[in-house]
């Protein structure tokens, strides 16, 4: 039995290897290595029983040559960045993801499933309610009532501040080019595989934490950016006003969904969301997190914001729940096996400093004006 692992070296794609290799599969990985995210090469959780490609997951003869004889495919590469690049977005993305519905045709492959990692970023914003005028589909808030500190949704209708509600699978209005491209994604993997008989289904996940995160990533991780900074005394800093709803959930848990996409046959033609079922906010995370490093830390709240971030994001997780899959574990089993992890790489320091550079560079963190 033969797997295809694509970004196999990355933080949930190398977890995913793992398990497959437990079940038995010989697991073949491609990943580019790409410098921003694997400046060193090659990392060391690598599985050495993985066959390993390094290529890139657009290259047609790599990616025949990857498919070869495989089974399953897991579709975990992927461009996350706040560079403005949008074409590699939607390339490294959504048209990899054509490629290999494409090869699977061509090589006429006995397809068990192709699962391709999508994004609660889908979403975009999301839908809100007023309490006197109803839901509504937000559009976003504009880059001037950001610039004003003012940072709730409103009622497109009466200006009042919106409750969010919890994001389902039918919904989707994406709102910047990297969530475009994993709408695509899933788009793709759906429609061409219904149309060609090519088991698919695609996974949007929250926001996964946990051991492997890249430490050079300026864009995702909450939990690295965070913790880099309290274990060098230094305060976590929170964008807006600290009160954004999120949905954390555990590498493992995002695994075991992965497992179920994979092997249960009912999970075929469709997305499912992907996270913990829990609405936490930034400010509470950022305690939990303060106390369980064990400093007398407060968190420094500037003022400043992302431009493209949501204002809440939590997920629905009944559809795939349905199936058996229930998220076990908490922000404090997150916080505990991201630490014990980061503390095998010394000192760390010189991460957060890059990634911090990086993304202020990119014009991606802006202060609110406020006098």
């Amino acid at each position: 039995m033969k797997a295809l692992v694509t970004g196999g070296a990355g933080f949930i794609g190398s977890h995913i290897s793992d398990a497959l290799l437990k079940r038995g599969y010989h697991v073949r990985v491609v990943d580019s290595l790409q410098p921003r995210v694997h400046p060193k090469g090659k990392p060391a959780w690598v599985n050495p029983e993985v066959e390993f490609i390094q290529g890139d997951v657009r290259d047609k003869e790599v990616m025949r040559r990857a498919m070869d004889g495989v089974e399953i495919v897991s579709h975990q590469a992927a461009y996350q960045d706040y560079m403005p690049d949008f074409s590699t977005f939607i390339s490294t993305n959504a048209t990899s993801t054509a490629l290999i519905m494409e090869l699977v045709v061509e090589m006429k492959l006995d397809m068990r499933k192709v699962v391709v990692a999508s994004s609660q970023a889908a979403y975009g914003e999301g839908n809100y309610t007023c309490r006197e005028h109803g839901a509504f589909e937000a559009k976003g808030r504009p880059l001037a009532q950001l610039e004003r500190a003012d940072w709730e949704m409103k009622c497109p209708v009466c200006g009042r501040d919106c409750d969010n509600l919890l994001l389902e699978e039918h919904m989707h209005n994406p709102n910047n080019a990297y969530a475009l491209s994993k709408l695509f994604e899933e788009m793709t993997a759906l429609r061409l595989g219904r149309l060609h008989g090519v088991p698919a289904a695609a996974l949007r996940y929250s926001i996964t934490q946990g051991p492997r995160q890249s430490l050079y990533n300026s864009y995702s991780g909450v939990c690295r950016i965070f913790s880099l900074r309290l274990l060098h005394d230094q305060p976590p800093v929170i964008y807006e006003d600290g009160m954004q709803k999120r949905d954390y959930v555990h590498i493992a848990d995002v695994v075991e969904a992965n497992m179920i996409a994979l092997f249960d046959e009912r999970a075929t033609f469709e997305q499912y969301n992907v996270g913990s079922g829990r609405a936490t906010t930034v400010c509470e995370f950022a305690s939990e997190l303060t106390k369980m490093v064990g400093k007398d830390i407060a968190p420094s709240i500037p003022g400043e914001f992302r431009v493209g971030d949501n204002r809440h994001s939590v997920s629905s997780i009944a559809k795939l729940s349905a199936l058996g899959w229930n998220p076990q574990r908490t922000i404090q089993d997150i916080f505990r096996d991201y630490l014990a992890w980061i503390e095998s790489f010394g000192d760390v320091g010189e991460y957060f400093r890059e990634a911090d550079r990086l993304m202020r560079e990119a014009g991606a963190v802006r202060a609110a004006r406020t006098g």
